[in-house]
């Protein structure tokens, strides 16, 4: 067994970098730490170690950090064939990024008045576990599902007393 300290960074491909960044930058309010640029390495590196195939190579690679906790980490290809398309969430290797806000129903009119795609609610969970969170779905440019959260108390499951969630907030 070895000691794991928490959640370091969480790596997303995008079609666009700049397009990402802009996204992320004036909507979360994210500030680039890094940027590396394009990876020159070979065919057999990037299979061995990243797991993608022949002919695919990053040329462009960032971290952004959005407020507390672990960091994103943009990648963009070439090299991939035919058009690509993001699983939707009902499917396995889907995925989405959630960040806490002070009030998902104020980010919700933000974001609807910047013209984000933005799925319907808020909505308040009542009852069970997640009692009293807020959240809402929306969708980047390029279709990458992310999430706003917010809860004005502790969640239900938290009157247990077990280990709880990690909340930039706390």
């Amino acid at each position: 067994m070895f000691t794991t300290h928490g959640l370091q960074h969480i790596g997303f491909t995008v079609p666009d970098m700049e397009e990402a960044v802009t996204f992320l930058t004036e909507l979360f309010g994210a500030v680039t730490v890094m940027e590396c640029g394009a990876v020159d390495v070979d065919d057999a590196f990037m299979l061995t170690r990243l797991g993608v195939p022949e002919g695919c190579k990053i040329t462009d690679q960032r971290v952004l950090q959005v407020g507390e906790g672990g960091a994103l980490e943009l990648f963009e290809y070439s090299g991939t064939s035919g058009p690509q398309s993001l699983k939707h969430n009902g499917e396995v290797g889907a995925m989405h990024i959630a960040f806490e806000v002070d009030n998902a129903y104020a980010a919700a009119e933000r974001m609807r008045e910047a013209g984000v795609d933005v799925l319907e609610g808020p909505t308040l969970i009542e009852g069970g576990p997640m009692d009293g969170l807020v959240w809402l779905y929306l969708r980047a440019p390029w279709g990458q599902y992310f999430e706003v959260v917010s809860a004005d108390r502790p969640l239900g499951y938290e009157a247990e007393g077990g280990p709880k969630m990690y909340s930039p907030k706390a």
